[in-house]
Parts: C-alpha cells; structure tokens; sequence
C-alpha cells in the first residue's frame, strides 16, 4: 500500500502531469530545504493519483489550489523546453498560525498587534517562501479575535481556511481570483460590504494597486503582501504599478495611507525582520514626508531608529510595571 502524501516531508513537490515520471521534492527541514530529493518509491502510487488530481484540477488555468490526502497545496503548472508538462505543489499549512507564535521579534509583533485599532495599509513583504502570507493571515486572524468587525480577502488561491466566525465579533468572507483583471472587479465588491478589514493576497495589477491605496485612505484597514527583499523595493513596486492606474498622486495617497511595512526572510533561529511604521493622525511624520517628496531611498534610514525606539518603549514599559510590583 502506498504511503499518504501527508507522511512526505515536503514544502514544494515537483511531479510530471504529461506523462510518469520521478517526482521530486524540497523538504520542511529549513537545514535540507536546498537540497532536491526523489519521492521515495513507497509514495509512488499516491504521486500517480496526485497527478491525475491535478491534471483534473487545472485543466483551464495554470495555477490553483488542491486539496489531496489531508494535504492542500499551491499549485503552479509550467510547460518545459522539453515538451514535458510540470506542476510545482506548494504545501500550504491549514491550521490559522498564532501570531505570537511565529518566531517573531517580539518588539515589532506587539507593535504590529495593536495597530488593528488603525486605519491605512500594513504591508508584509519579501522573497518567496520566507513566510509572507503565513504572517498576513496570523496578523489579521489576531485582529478579528481581538476587536471584531468584518474582513474581506481576495487571493489566489485562498491559502488558509480564514471563511467564519473569528472570537465574538470577527467574521471573514474569502474570495478567490482566477484571472488577472479579478482583482479589480474582487476588491471593487469587496469594498462594497463595508469591511473593516481587506487582505489582498498579492497586488498584481496597475488598477488593483490603485484601489488598495484608496481603500487604505479612506476608513479601512489593508493587508498586503509584496515580493520584495527590502522596505524601497516594496515601496517602489507598489508605486510603480499604481502610477501606471492614477500618476504621480500615487506619492501623496501612499504617504497619507502607509500605516505599516515589514520585511522577513527566515532564518535557522527565526525570522529577522525589518519594520517601517508610521505615527497615526500625524501627517508631519518623517516617514510620509519622505514618501511624499519621493525620496524612498532615504527610509532604510528610519529602520533602525525606528527599532531602538520600539526598544525604548518596552523597556520603560517593563519598568514601570516593575516599578507597581514593588509597590
């Protein structure tokens, strides 16, 4: 009997659809994740089963999502030099994360978890698989929990199951994009059932871009997440697509509308992050005047005062109620 695809320890499954062949896959152990490693032949039964799903699952579109032994993965089909057809299965983690659970600097976390009580747009970016989503989704799982209100996603495709009742008063409705000019008409709709919050798996199109902007200026809270590997580089491919939809206005809508912006890439020991925030109701606030005036180049900056003085804050913070216990 062949072994469950679940039992495999895989974070990205590589597997032929045009014809058999030997399957291939990274591992979750981050100290093997480089190397490529054949499926063992005892999986091999479960791999030609797993083929004729996704062959099903995709035959309009290229990408997708499929639920497959207790297993639900990403999927992103390519057609090769060769001729050969294959699709890439990313495994994605069902349960909704904790975000105090992440492995996060827990002086960036406890910043970010209170900002749930902001308007604007939070923005969570990186380069593949350094766990973007998996930090948008705890952040916004934690906002419903702790201060309700309605959520509304649009992804491709819904990754966590987030769809329900989230503490007392949260509750989400997810939707899932299939072609590019869905983003649009989704974010159009979305904002037409008055979410509290909008999480946007990824903005991908000059128009969507534009709309996020808008949405996070005028009374919503936005997640975003952005491929990119430092603060500038999240900005500039935000601002590069939204320029194509609305023009230079893009640099005033994004200052008055940037609540927050964090880059990761995981590590051994967790995940180093580097956080941008800026200062509520405070349009002077060093960070927009430098967005405003076009100058992103010169935020990175702001990264470490920024963090010495999140290290200020909690230090006086734990003093004081030190300073009560003695009391």
């Amino acid at each position: 009997m062949s072994d469950l695809l679940d039992n495999l320890p895989f974070i990205d499954l590589y597997v032929r659809l045009d014809q058999p062949d030997q399957a291939y896959y990274r591992s979750k152990d981050r100290a093997k994740s480089i190397i490529s490693q054949l499926v063992p032949p005892e999986y091999q039964e479960t791999i030609d089963r797993f083929m004729m799903a996704v062959n099903h699952k995709l035959e309009v579109h290229n990408d997708g999502a499929i639920a497959f032994d207790g297993v639900r993965c990403r999927l992103s089909r390519q057609k090769l030099s060769d001729g050969s057809h294959w699709v890439c299965a990313r495994r994605i983690n069902t349960v909704i994360p904790d975000i105090d659970k992440l492995n996060l600097s827990p002086l960036v976390v406890n910043h970010m978890m209170g900002l749930g009580r902001r308007d604007g747009l939070i923005i969570i970016s990186g380069a593949t698989g350094q766990g973007k989503t998996t930090t948008a989704v705890a952040l916004l799982a934690h906002y419903l929990k702790t201060y309700g209100g309605t959520a509304m996603t649009i992804e491709d495709p819904c990754e966590f199951m987030l769809a329900g009742r989230h503490g007392v008063g949260g509750q989400c409705f997810q939707v899932e994009v299939e072609q590019e000019e869905d983003w649009e008409i989704g974010l159009k709709r979305a904002l037409r059932w008055a979410p509290r919050y909008i999480y946007v798996g990824e903005i991908r199109t000059p128009k969507a871009a534009e709309q996020v902007l808008r949405a996070a200026s005028t009374g919503h809270l936005v997640i975003t997440t952005v491929h990119a590997g430092a603060i500038e580089e999240a900005l500039m491919g935000i601002i590069f697509l939204a320029e194509q939809s609305m023009g230079s206005g893009v640099y005033n809508l994004l200052a008055t509308g940037l609540t927050a912006l964090v880059t990761q890439a995981l590590g051994e020991t967790g995940a180093h992050l580097k956080y941008l925030y800026t200062e509520e109701n405070t349009p002077g606030d060093p960070v927009r005047s430098l967005i405003r005036e076009a100058k992103i180049g010169m935020l990175s900056t702001y990264v470490d005062r920024i963090s010495a003085r999140l290290q200020m804050a909690t230090s006086s913070q734990q003093a004081s109620m030190a300073g009560g216990k003695r009391i």
